[in-house]
């Protein structure tokens, strides 16, 4: 039996105030185009189908229209959520989704009651069941572990525990002579960040470890990391990454979705498929002259410019009207005035929040890394409403 696996489509996402719909609308109409070419038994999308809690109407219908379209295939289409999405509003479409053919989890569930999802490939008639755990806060993940695993509220474990006794309950659904897969949205120990995601939610306390998943799922589905990556198991554990680079630390990723290939005897069998609807985002360096000269191998790009001349009035708008797609202009540090606050070494405008709360921490000998971590998710949660 055959499985497509994508994750991370974040769509409504922006880029430094560019309206990117359009583009991620090409995006899913190339995947739906792959899931029309061959009979897939399931499509499964691993979280952050949007890229805020709060998404516009327009990112909705595209959304609800691309998971449609995928179940017109004939496939089972499976979603979850991931953290960039309103699990709450994902299990209030659920019975709406339900009908129309789509399985969507916004909350972990028990087996019994959605946390594993069975049905019969249509290719082989042979049993699928697939244990679907949406995005997990620390918070949550206490409730969670009560709910499916019955920890007890007062265990001390860790965050990685609590998930460990998340799988092992869903993996009671697994059953023999059947193709049993994994789909989550979360980190694993050792992943490599794509350059797009939240800080907060990807790193720290949030790590979970390949060995959670066991040895008994033939593949393993995961979401979050937008880098294409695979991750040493005793199953396959593979990310699919985004369909298209969400920001520019991610210019160098290659968008890609996974055709899996599985039957309950044998391993699973994955292949890279490439997708080129995204637009390529790409940094510059040069003058305005250089810049002005290389306009026409840029093409439709995104760019990031750094201007090789000290900054004067008018260059920016020198810049836009020559590269009309560039999207962020800076002066190349080798040329930029030295413009710093408290003996920093860097520009206060261009370091993030985490850098300047770092170097508050560092000036008043605060070296405790738990306060830094929290700063970061209660930053994370108050600029993603989540």
């Amino acid at each position: 039996m055959k499985f497509l696996h994508t994750s991370d489509w974040h769509v409504g996402k922006t880029l430094k105030g560019r309206n990117r719909l359009d583009e991620q609308r090409a995006v899913l109409a190339e995947i739906v185009r792959i899931a029309r070419k061959e009979p897939f038994d399931a499509i499964l999308v691993a979280g952050d189908l949007y890229e805020t809690s709060a998404p516009s109407a327009a990112a909705q219908e595209l959304v609800v229209k691309a998971l449609m379209a995928l179940r017109e295939t004939g496939a089972e289409v499976l979603a979850i959520a991931g953290n960039h999405d309103h699990a709450a509003t994902f299990e209030a479409y659920r019975p709406l989704l339900r009908a129309a053919g789509i399985h969507l989890s916004g909350d972990p569930r028990p087996v019994a009651d959605g946390g594993v999802v069975s049905f019969d490939a249509r290719s082989t008639g042979e049993r699928v069941n697939v244990a679907v755990l949406p995005f997990l806060s620390q918070r949550y993940a206490v409730r969670a572990a009560e709910l499916l695993a019955g920890t007890p509220a007062d265990n001390v474990g860790e965050y990685d525990q609590r998930v460990r006794d998340i799988v092992d309950h869903l993996k009671s659904g697994f059953t023999d002579g059947a193709v049993n897969l994994v789909m989550a949205h979360l980190t694993v120990t050792g992943g490599t960040l794509g350059g797009g995601e939240r800080a907060a939610q990807s790193i720290f306390e949030y790590h979970v470890p390949a060995t959670a998943f066991g040895a008994e799922p033939h593949y393993v589905a995961l979401g979050h990391l937008h880098r294409r990556q695979s991750l040493p198991a005793a199953c396959p554990v593979h990310y699919s990454g985004s369909p298209f680079a969400v920001d520019f630390g991610e210019q160098d990723n290659t968008s890609v979705v996974l055709a899996v290939e599985v039957t309950p005897a044998t391993p699973a069998k994955i292949t890279d498929i490439p997708l080129t609807a995204g637009r390529r985002l790409r940094t510059v360096h040069g003058t305005v002259a250089e810049l002005t000269a290389r306009a026409g191998e840029f093409g439709e790009d995104y760019l990031r410019v750094y201007v090789r001349e000290a900054t004067r009035a008018g260059l920016r708008e020198e810049v836009q009207e020559a590269l009309p797609n560039a999207l962020e202009i800076r002066i190349d540090p080798e040329f930029a005035a030295p413009v710093t606050t408290s003996g920093a070494e860097r520009a206060v405008a261009d370091r993030s929040p985490g850098e300047l709360f770092a170097s508050f921490c560092a000036e008043r000998a605060i070296e405790d890394k738990r306060v830094q971590s929290l700063f970061a998710r209660l930053h994370d949660e108050e600029t993603s409403g989540v």
